[in-house]
């Protein structure tokens, strides 16, 4: 801005706002007042409004939802023609930096992994997209375009592409072509299939100046553009409309540099600060899927009691509980999709529903509610004998963009260096694990896990009698579940049966500093079999929980033939922790990624858990009003 004074940053926003308190917010973090009125206070205006010298520009940027803004570019207009900022950035600005270019590059392939896009569809399960070979018309609302010029788009697509179908896109804003427009072989997009799905599918796009014509470019496009949008014009687009003045050609990578990493404001909503593009991508992404798969509601049965309140928070409040024998019928007659817990039976098909992998700071058998949920349409991750979406996903893992192979591994070390595991009880390590030490976690024998994916080895103490039978010489040391300790579950081996094997018991021991020491890991199924992995510890597994089969440890079972792809580590955590689970906010109460939850676990703000027989019976209370 040109000056600094407190006057200069009192700012009259437009009326109406969309979606008020985010614009609000964002101009906060950066040191606007939002004033109803007064003399030197500046007005800002949407981006296509009317400008005089000295006001102020907001373009709102969409990622997941049209109706939530995810960032702004602001525009100080003081040489009275908005749109100067960005112009500055993609004419003038220096755009070569290799690490800011590799930053585009990641943010694009991680915005098409998310099927995000800067003209996004509202939210909805998605419909399938239209069979390929088609020229691709995107309509846009009067305030931004002329109804001629959308027309002679249709006849430009159908001169320029014969025989091929034409299909007419609205924007999120709307459009002028309506049915009765349309004849022959132009036809109106039906539905809202996936944008990208929607842009890989055309042979050609046309424009006058859409927001989804910048997506087009990164799908590989070079769209037809009658307008002056400020993609146009650099040698990225095929132009014929007309190009006032000198606009300055940008590779695919510089154009969305300029645009969407050095231009804008993006915001975290869970955090309530200005971030980084790569953290609002995040950010979207999970609201994005939440919304799409919880559009329809949920019959759920199977839930203990005290789980449905957090299942609602987590799923939306469009969620019915309901025993085994109803609840299939409901959700066929309301359209809802069927949930049940984990294994518990169902009637017909469903949807089943378990705790994430990192889950909570305290243990479910003492009612802390979970951080993170998985809905697998397949089967469940713990039954080996079907298979399940995390299998599809770790299979899938191979093909991932590098974009998203980095986070899985900045996600992997933050989880290491912060020590996290699924439920973080923590612990006092009593002394140093002994060099070369086998680590033996205990299992609860009657959990799903064992019951499923156990074969010849079965029980805690099967499984120390293993281990020392194929490793005489070797130390030993065996850590109980905190569930068997407390007494709440079963598996417990009394101490001298186990002293037989191991060589220590190590009950108030942190897994993660267990981990960090333990020179290799042998478990029928427990988790903490995967939290050594990430953590480069070799594991050897007697039963077959998800990670096992993969190429990534050692199996005494017999794996699932259909475990034949041999995916990294970093694809194998990116399945289990990113594209699997679901997690749940409990500060800003929002769908979130996992990066999120990491912080929250690692500082610990988290809402208190109740204790004891107070929890029980809050969890009950809770259910009641639920219903």
């Amino acid at each position: 801005m040109s000056t600094d004074t407190a006057a200069d940053r009192r700012l009259i926003l437009p009326d109406p706002v969309p979606d008020a308190p985010r614009v609000r917010r964002i101009l906060s973090l950066v040191g606007w007042d939002i004033v109803p009125g007064g003399d030197g206070a500046r007005r800002a205006l949407w981006c296509d409004a009317p400008t005089a010298r000295g006001e102020i520009g907001l373009f709102p940027l969409y990622l997941g939802d049209p109706r939530r803004i995810a960032g702004l570019r602001l525009d100080p207009g003081d040489d009275g023609r908005l749109g100067r900022s960005l112009d500055r950035h993609l004419d003038e600005e220096a755009i070569d930096d290799a690490a800011l270019l590799a930053r585009a590059r990641d943010a694009v392939d991680r915005i098409r992994h998310a099927g995000l896009a800067t003209d996004p569809a509202t939210p909805a399960p998605p419909d399938a997209p239209p069979e390929p070979g088609y020229a691709l018309v995107l309509d846009e609302p009067a305030e931004t375009a002329r109804k001629n010029d959308i027309q002679e788009l249709v006849f430009l697509a159908q001169d320029e592409n014969p025989g091929a179908r034409v299909l007419v896109r609205a924007g999120a804003a709307g459009g002028q072509i309506k049915a009765e427009d349309v004849t022959g072989r132009v036809a109106l997009v039906e539905g809202a299939p996936p944008v990208h799905d929607l842009l890989e599918g055309a042979v050609a796009v046309y424009a006058v100046g859409a927001a989804l014509g910048f997506d087009a470019i990164f799908a590989g496009h070079r769209p037809c553009v009658l307008g002056a949008p400020f993609y146009a014009g650099r040698g990225l687009t095929d132009d014929r409309g007309p190009i006032t003045r000198y606009r300055r050609p940008l590779t695919r990578a510089q154009l969305f540099a300029a645009a969407m990493i050095a231009a804008p404001l993006w915001y975290d909503p869970h955090r309530d600060r200005l971030c980084e593009l790569e953290d609002a991508i995040s950010a979207e992404a999970a609201l994005a899927r939440a919304a799409r798969e919880d559009a329809p509601g949920y019959v759920a049965s199977g839930l203990r009691l005290w789980k449905r309140p957090h299942v609602r928070e987590a799923l939306g409040q469009n969620v019915r509980f309901a025993g085994p024998t109803k609840s299939a019928a409901i959700a066929e007659k309301t359209g809802r999709r069927h949930v049940v817990w984990g294994s518990a039976p169902a009637e017909r098909p469903a949807l089943r529903m378990e705790d994430g992998f990192l889950r909570s700071r305290g243990l479910g058998a003492r009612l802390v509610p979970p951080l993170s949920l998985a809905l697998d349409d397949l089967g469940i991750s713990y039954d080996p004998a079907s298979e399940s979406r995390l299998e599809r996903l770790i299979a899938a893992s191979t093909a991932l963009p590098d974009a998203e192979i980095r986070r899985a591994e900045a996600l992997i070390a933050r989880i290491q260096t912060l020590g996290l595991s699924k439920y973080n009880v923590g612990g006092d390590m009593a002394a140093d694990v002994t060099q070369d030490a086998i680590l033996v976690p205990g299992q609860v024998e009657d959990d799903a896990s064992v019951r499923l994916g156990a074969t010849e080895v079965r029980t805690n103490l099967d499984l120390l009698r293993l281990v020392r039978a194929q490793n005489p010489d070797r130390p030993i040391l065996y850590k109980p579940h905190p569930d068997v300790e407390a007494g709440l579950r079963a598996g417990r081996v009394p101490d001298e049966e186990a002293r037989r094997y191991a060589d220590g018991i190590l009950r108030d021991a942190d897994p993660s500093a267990l981990l960090a020491q333990a020179a290799e890991v042998w478990t029928i199924t427990s988790l903490m079999g995967f939290e050594a992995l990430i953590r480069r510890v070799p594991v050897t597994c007697a039963g077959v929980p998800f990670y096992a089969g993969w190429g990534l440890t050692r199996d005494l079972a017999t794996v699932p033939g259909r475990r034949a792809a041999r995916p990294t580590l970093a694809g194998l955590a990116h399945a289990a922790l990113i594209g699997y689970p679901r997690y749940h906010d409990p500060l800003s109460g929002r769908p979130c990624p996992p990066e999120v939850i990491v912080d929250r676990l690692a500082s610990g703000d988290l809402p208190p858990a109740p204790a004891g027989l107070l929890a029980k019976l809050q969890g009950l209370r809770a259910t009641v009003r639920s219903r």
